[in-house]
């Protein structure tokens, strides 16, 4: 009789210990980004796309979107890797299609990178899994950037991205990248992969410029303060503006936002110019008139 219910329970804990593993096996195979997704944003922005052209970059598993933007300038002053936030793409009309295309103007290639997404329904703490698949992509973008003969090489993030910028220059990030610019950082002190403050206090090698809006989102707002305590601590070379009017979006303030970015790079990242064929072709091209 003992014996029996000794196999009976023991039947029972193997049947929820299996149950158990294939659920944690299951749920790990849906934490990683809606690639499928990312192919829908990809065959909207390819066919739509104005300034820049579409190109595809190898994360070591799988190919994701790269818009590429050469400077319009003879010479290149560096490469910049334009990040987007949550749920979106890299020509997201809000902030990121505004720098991607302004800065070429100004000197600066521009490659802004599709990111790992879910979807529209999920929250940043979903995303955390997410952040073990950003490393590659900056990785891979460094890498394209580098065969077009940049190697001033700076990232600027948005919003959910500065989370992703935050996860890669924490860790290994490449040489080349010289600096960084945070666009409304968000932060949740709970959580160790989301606490950006801690993160930001991490970045002392480079200088970083950490932006936000006067009407921006709480989890921004709120820690603006800590922000500029933790970059200020460790990072002689840390920099914290807002932007007066700008919220989380940036509406109607794109050109200031681009301004800044472009003044603070000059600075800050002034790196080796390097001459640009296609620019000079084309201001040698004769002339129809």
């Amino acid at each position: 009789m003992v014996s029996k219910m000794f196999k009976s329970k023991n039947y029972k804990y193997m049947i929820l210990l299996l149950n158990s593993v294939f659920l944690l096996v299951f749920s790990h195979s849906l934490l990683a980004s809606d690639l499928a997704k990312e192919k829908r944003w990809a065959d909207q922005i390819v066919d739509s796309i104005m300034v820049g052209e579409a190109v595809w970059l190898e994360d070591g598993k799988n190919k994701f979107l790269g818009l590429f933007t050469e400077a319009t300038t003879p010479k290149t002053k560096g490469g910049l890797i334009v990040v987007h936030g949550i749920g979106v793409h890299p020509n997201w009309p809000d902030v990121i299609l505004p720098i991607r295309t302004e800065l070429p103007d100004h000197g600066w290639a521009t490659l802004s990178i599709q990111m790992p997404i879910l979807g529209n329904d999920k929250t940043s703490k979903d995303y955390i899994p997410l952040l073990k698949e950003v490393n590659s992509r900056f990785d891979a973008a460094v890498q394209f950037l580098k065969q077009k003969n940049i190697q001033n090489i700076v990232i600027a993030a948005h919003s959910m991205g500065t989370t992703m910028a935050n996860q890669y220059l924490t860790t290994k990030p490449d040489s080349a990248v010289r600096a960084y610019i945070a666009i409304s950082m968000p932060n949740d002190p709970k959580s160790k992969e989301l606490n950006n403050v801690k993160k930001l206090g991490e970045i002392t090698e480079i200088p970083v410029l950490d932006i936000y809006g006067s009407q921006d989102l709480d989890s921004v707002l709120r820690f603006s303060k800590k922000r500029l305590k933790a970059g200020l601590k460790t990072n002689p070379k840390y920099k914290q503006i807002m932007i007066k009017g700008a919220d989380h979006f940036y509406q109607s303030k794109t050109e200031q936002l681009a301004k800044i970015i472009r003044l603070w790079l000059l600075k800050n990242a002034p790196g080796k110019e390097i001459n640009n064929p296609a620019a000079n072709k084309q201001e040698a091209a004769p002339s129809n008139n």
